[in-house]
């Protein structure tokens, strides 16, 4: 069975009444099963992960699209976490029975039509890309909104030449599975979580497959360091928050608490618990629902 997972995040982390409508629009789309969804008040941000086959899954993509642009007013959002757009990314993940390259076509398929249905512009990224340093979201999304209404003609999109009045733009791409991984400080000193990041980040020298930003997380009086993990193979969890932990100590710093905003595959819990238990070999059917599963 042909099985994609869609993981599209959304400029509303606040206005539950809005979310609602946003993830109605997914589901009315037969074969669409939501798996998780989170929203972030101080990120203002909602991150949905879905899943369903490779015509399902466009429509459910559009549908939530649509929806929250007509619900959202960039103009007016205000939130930790950079955006372009009400609907500011789609990212397109193969599971089961499909490619990589099927995911791509995917991607352009669904950029076309929301330009030529919503004009709302689009960018091509991560392994749908086609211009070279769009690959990279950070390069296609640096200004922001804010910056892309008066220069979008410097950043001209894949689809679309203008941008949408309200509904900024959006990044459409195909990628292997990520980790959205947050690690929170005790402290509310926002250059310090910078510093880290930057040091942890791989563009500045630090881990491989890391993306990371400091941010304030001002409704806890704290800051976070806010991070994509591109690879959990390559570079587990645990290894980048021992760095954290490392990087934390050299400014007398603690960590409160950790996250992972939706879902991650299994197999990189797992080697986090084999690291932390001082396990051997520790298996996935160790685990109770990993029995359930089997």
């Amino acid at each position: 069975m042909k099985i994609i997972e869609c993981v599209p995040n959304f400029s509303e982390g606040r206005n539950i009444e809005n979310i609602n409508k946003i993830l109605d629009a997914i589901k009315s789309v037969e074969g669409i099963k939501i798996l998780d969804y989170e929203h972030d008040k101080d990120h203002n941000r909602t991150v949905v992960t879905f899943i369903g086959n490779p015509k399902n899954i466009v429509e459910a993509a559009f549908r939530g699209c649509k929806k929250a642009s007509e619900l959202i007013d960039l103009n007016k959002h205000k939130g930790e976490h950079p955006r372009m757009g009400t609907t500011d990314v789609i990212p397109f993940i193969p599971v089961s029975d499909v490619s990589m390259k099927e995911c791509v076509s995917i991607a352009e398929k669904l950029g076309e039509r929301i330009w030529n249905e919503l004009e709302i512009p689009v960018y091509l990224y991560e392994e749908a890309a086609k211009i070279s340093g769009r690959k990279d979201l950070a390069n296609i999304r640096k200004g922001e909104f804010e910056w892309l209404k008066e220069n979008m003609d410097k950043r001209p999109p894949d689809f679309g030449d203008n941008i949408h009045p309200t509904a900024g733009a959006t990044a459409v791409g195909a990628r292997e599975f990520l980790i959205a991984f947050n690690v929170n400080l005790a402290t509310n000193d926002l250059s310090i979580a910078k510093k880290i990041a930057k040091a942890v980040r791989f563009k500045n020298g630090g881990l491989r497959y890391v993306k990371a930003l400091g941010f304030e997380i001002k409704e806890r009086g704290i800051v976070q360091v806010s991070m994509n993990l591109t690879n959990y193979k390559k570079t587990p969890v645990y290894r980048v928050f021992e760095m954290i932990k490392s990087e934390a100590d050299r400014y007398g710093v603690s960590i409160i608490g950790s996250e992972i905003i939706g879902l991650t595959p299994m197999d990189s819990l797992i080697d986090a618990a084999d690291f932390y238990l001082k396990l051997e070999n520790f298996k996935k059917n160790q685990v109770f629902e990993g029995r359930i599963w089997e």
